[in-house]
């Protein structure tokens, strides 16, 4: 979401976080925080500078998530670059200079977008609410289109208000490392490599006070509490894009393994994949026997606490793309390890998609035939909303108050390094806040789940009969 248009009385950067902007020497720049920074003009304003200081040399592109997007950006543009003499082409969206400077406008919609750049050297790459995109994948992949056999020094320039889908993996990146105003350094490509972080905040954009004063309270009004902090005061440390932020704590929910106690019953949860990954997961439900860890520590439970025990991913070593393994290899895989693990695993929930007939196969009946079978999943009119309240109960459920545990809780072996992964930052949805983000890796949080839907009608159903 971009900014309103604003009167420019003068083509260059504002004082304070605008003119720091254009001077930093850093290589990355993060730049925004709270809604109204001039986060937009500020990046076309560091380009026009990148372009001044290294003429017919400089070579630019920027993007925006989607196309409606980048007609914003566009807009905002023209109210600049013409001043400068700057000329449009419009079939090829792209701006010229006098002495030969180039920018491009583009967008980057999905991952596999990036991979359309490779091959290509710019001198600078910016990236306007670089939030709304849930991960750094493509991003870093544009990384390597910056150079210049010119000698130019290349620099990435991104923006972000908190609180987008992005917002946990552009905290730890550009956040927590140091205080703002701050060079960190890390080896890129073996040299030295330039991050900082630079805030800016409504207040700080004199023109748009002058021009729109209500803009800030319109912009965050009827906003989810933590959104409307996070857009008015550029605080990245709050419950801010993460489902779970609030409610994980990996002291608590990562667990040494232990014995399984033999009244537990264990079954596994699937999500079916191929392009992208499949996620088998096996559970352990307790019935409120106490556990005993193998350095003889005991550790009491509750009846319907869940635990997960192992479980299978099903990708190629790249974040979110699959293996392509076929159905029946997947049900050998899950069997010999079933198998390994001495345990006696019941059929459990599995993604509805395996059920259906498509030209005469099933997926369900192809696992089948090789004796893995599964039961359908809760899919049902508002299972996902549902399905990520009792997932977000059940991580609660694992955190003692006042010492004491009341209600059953989620918790898992600390050799299930892709839930660790995957699980504890995903973002919420922008479209659904109470959802998490679809185009996320969500494959174990939605394995996860079905499983919990499970395990929530069985409590409920005890709670009926008054056991």
């Amino acid at each position: 979401m971009g900014e309103p248009a604003q009167p420019i009385e003068r083509v260059g950067p504002q004082p304070g976080p605008q003119a720091s902007l254009v001077a930093c020497p850093a290589h990355e720049i993060l730049y925004g925080g709270a809604r109204g920074g001039g986060k937009s003009f500020g990046l076309l304003l560091d380009w026009l500078a990148h372009a001044s200081h290294n003429g017919g040399d400089a070579r630019g592109i920027l993007f925006r998530r989607t196309m409606p997007e980048l007609e914003d950006m566009l807009d905002k543009a023209r109210e600049l670059f013409p001043r400068l003499g700057w000329t449009y082409l419009e079939q090829k969206k792209t701006w010229h200079s006098p002495d030969g400077a180039t920018l491009k406008l583009r967008y980057l919609e999905r991952d596999a977008h990036a991979d359309r750049y490779q091959g290509h050297a710019y001198t600078w790459v910016g990236l306007d609410e670089a939030g709304s995109w849930p991960r750094p994948d493509p991003i870093d992949k544009l990384r390597a289109t910056l150079r210049s056999a010119a000698g130019v020094q290349p620099r990435m320039v991104l923006s972000a208000n908190p609180g987008g889908v992005g917002h946990n993996w552009i905290k730890r990146r550009y956040i927590d490392p140091v205080k703002p105003y701050t060079l960190q350094s890390e080896i890129a490509g073996g040299s030295r490599w330039l991050l900082t972080y630079i805030p800016a905040k409504f207040e700080d954009n004199f023109i748009l006070q002058q021009a729109d004063p209500g803009y800030i309270d319109r912009a965050t009004d009827k906003l989810p509490e933590w959104l409307a902090k996070a857009w008015r005061d550029g605080n990245w440390d709050i419950v801010a894009g993460g489902m779970f932020d609030d409610v994980w704590s990996s002291s608590y929910h990562v667990v040494r393994p232990f014995t399984i106690p033999a009244s537990w019953r264990i079954d596994r949860s699937f999500d079916w994949g191929s392009s992208r990954p499949f996620s088998v997961g096996w559970w352990a439900e307790s019935d409120g026997t106490d556990i005993e860890y193998q350095d003889g520590t005991k550790q009491t439970t509750r009846r319907g606490d869940l635990f997960r025990v192992t479980e299978w991913y099903g990708w190629n070593g790249n974040p979110n793309e699959g293996c392509r393994m076929l159905a029946r290899d997947v049900a050998r895989g899950i069997k010999e390890r079933e198998q390994a693990m001495g345990y006696n695993v019941q059929p459990g929930p599995a993604d509805n998609s395996i059920f259906d007939v498509e030209n005469g196969q099933c997926l369900a009946d192809d696992m089948a035939q090789i004796g893995i079978r599964w039961d359908r999943a809760d899919k049902s009119p508002g299972s996902r909303r549902t399905g990520a309240e009792q997932f977000r109960a059940m991580l609660s459920g694992a955190v003692p108050e006042n010492g004491t545990r009341d209600e059953p809780g989620l918790f898992v072996f600390d050799t299930c390094r892709h839930f660790i992964r995957t699980v504890p930052t995903l973002p919420r949805s922008e479209k659904d806040p109470e959802d998490v983000d679809s185009d996320a890796e969500d494959h174990i949080y939605d394995e996860t789940r079905y499983r919990i839907r499970k395990v929530s009608r069985s409590l409920k159903r005890r709670k009926m009969k008054g056991f």
